[in-house]
């Protein structure tokens, strides 16, 4: 069943609706810096490496795109640092980064109506170490000897939270937790409160922290993840034939999303504009996506009409792209189902390089996504080495190509058959 024609563009022109990013902020495996992350990508550099954050050495999996040498100094105070789960260190940092970048800094917000300000940053796992410890302390000493802390740093919602605690943001405010969709259906959220006059300001995005035994564990469980424990950095490889399932990633990925009234009104620095977005479910398997990509075609044609975009304006996509077999296919041809020519378009995997950062992928590949539009350069899909035969779609094999995004979709799909797909564009007055 092909998808149907999407509507005649009708782009938003009211400045009140119109949403613009006016910042970004990123915890990844290459740093915290925007730049030098992108940098890194378009380098081609793989993050992936040998699991040391505990013994894996009796795992079948023992390697993933884990976080080295994060420091929260300078964004957390040491008292509450050392309780907090990395999730939630991770997206504090990440959220006082974009406001940072934004230009919201803490004597700017002072200053600021902060009811119109909200905060939506998601997370598919939570506090997942916090929950783990929590549980092992109640099997090994008994439930008296649970930290006051165990329920609040596990919950999914945390991070909005404590974002909000820690900057006086009092708009609308909770998190959305959908898998690995997580980040998009926060964009797609935090946009329509902004489009709904509710909010001015929404600070939204993703955070995970998954790479620790549990999180591995599940994942091997689930038969998810890659094997390739020899040459972890060409694990991650989609769309080629010897792929054998997805790399565990984390970090976190944060968007300042602004009305343009309100962006113009203060001058704020505008990078690009949100131009759209789309959610659909698959109906379908608790894991596996649709054989017939429906649910993925389907959230793509409305994402482009809810942006006002035809499918000819599109020429770039931030593919979900896991490493799976049966995910990557799926995608292109859902793909091909909505984009009938192909040829002028490029797809590009950023997984491949930083491996599957779960809650937080949408949110580092909306920023890798932006990156694209402002720089005029697409990261490579590496480990590109034998492509399948029914992708027919330029994958920026191996090597950064210039390329002049017209329209850039970020595509982010999650256990369950949650869908999302969120659209970005160059920004014109």
């Amino acid at each position: 069943m092909a998808s149907p024609t999407v509507s005649a563009p009708k782009r938003e022109k009211d400045p009140k609706k119109r949403i613009v990013i006016t910042g970004m902020g990123l915890v990844s495996v290459f740093g915290i810096d925007i730049d030098a992350f992108y940098n890194k990508l378009l380098e081609g550099e793989s993050g992936i490496g040998l699991i040391d954050r505990f013994d894996a050495s009796s795992f079948s999996v023992r390697f993933g795109g884990q976080i080295r040498d994060f420091s929260s100094k300078g964004y957390i105070d040491g008292k509450n640092d050392r309780r907090l789960d990395d999730c939630w260190r991770y997206c504090i940092v990440a959220g006082r980064r974009a406001l940072d970048d934004a230009n919201l800094g803490p004597q700017v917000l002072e200053k600021m109506d902060r009811t119109r300000i909200g905060v939506l940053v998601g997370s598919g796992m939570g506090g997942l170490t916090a929950f783990t410890s929590g549980v092992e302390s109640l099997i090994q000493k008994g439930y008296k000897k649970i930290t006051p802390f165990f329920i609040p740093y596990s919950i999914t919602n945390m991070g909005s939270a404590l974002l909000a605690i820690d900057t006086g943001l009092m708009g609308p405010n909770y998190s959305i937790s959908t898998a690995c969709a997580t980040a998009n259906y926060c964009f797609y959220a935090a946009a329509n409160h902004i489009r709904r006059g509710e909010a001015d300001i929404m600070v939204a995005g993703g955070t995970e922290a998954a790479i620790m035994a549990t999180g591995v564990g599940g994942f091997i469980a689930c038969r998810a993840l890659s094997q390739r424990n020899d040459e972890p950095k060409r694990a991650s490889r989609p769309w080629d034939k010897d792929r054998d399932g997805f790399v565990m990633g984390e970090g976190s990925g944060v968007l300042i999303l602004e009305s343009l009234e309100h962006a113009m009104k203060r001058g704020a620095n505008i990078i690009a504009e949100y131009v759209g977005g789309a959610l659909t479910c698959d109906a379908h398997h608790i894991t596996d996506p649709r054989s017939d990509g429906l649910g993925v075609s389907s959230c793509i044609t409305k994402s482009l009409e809810d942006a006002g975009v035809s499918p000819e304006e599109v020429n770039y996509v931030n593919a979900h792209a896991t490493s799976t077999l049966a995910g990557d296919l799926t995608e292109v041809n859902a793909i091909k189902k909505v984009f009938k020519d192909t040829s002028e378009m490029k797809m590009n995997g950023t997984k491949s390089m930083i491996g599957h950062g779960l809650g937080a992928a949408g949110g580092l590949e909306a920023i890798a996504t932006i990156k694209a539009i402002t720089t005029g350069w697409l990261h490579p899909t590496i480990n590109q080495d034998n492509l399948e035969p029914g992708v027919t779609i330029d994958t920026v094999p191996n090597v950064k190509k210039k390329h002049e995004v017209n329209v850039g979709i970020s595509n982010s799909f999650g256990f369950g058959g949650h869908n999302s797909v969120v659209v970005f564009a160059p920004f014109m007055p």
